[in-house]
């Protein structure tokens, strides 16, 4: 069994399940395929288990993060807002300018 390490130092089963929702509602009405949805969720997945036990629940955080910068900018950003606490809208400035910063660097 995984357990997930939680910011408040509480300690859960890891559950895939509540990755996938995560980012099916994250991805709700946005053009991405299940099947990236399916590859985003394995390779969380995948992590945890190979985690010799225990994983962060920031490391599944950063992950799915990464995982929705490629796939799609929006669900990027509405992740973001939650996982990263956004207050104000200069948080989802910041963030915007980091993503375009980032295609610019990767052309």
């Amino acid at each position: 069994m995984v357990v997930v390490i939680k910011r408040d130092g509480r300690r859960q089963p890891f559950d895939a399940s509540k990755v996938r929702l995560g980012v099916e509602i994250t991805l709700a009405d946005r053009p991405v395929p299940q099947d990236a949805v399916d590859d985003l969720v394995a390779t969380v997945e995948r992590a945890a288990y190979t985690s010799h036990g225990s994983i962060h629940a920031d490391e599944i955080g950063n992950m799915v993060l990464e995982g929705l910068r490629d796939l799609d900018e929006v669900g990027y950003l509405r992740f973001a807002s939650v996982y990263k606490e956004f207050q104000k809208a200069s948080d989802f400035e910041r963030e915007v300018a980091s993503l375009d910063v980032e295609v610019t660097e990767s052309e």
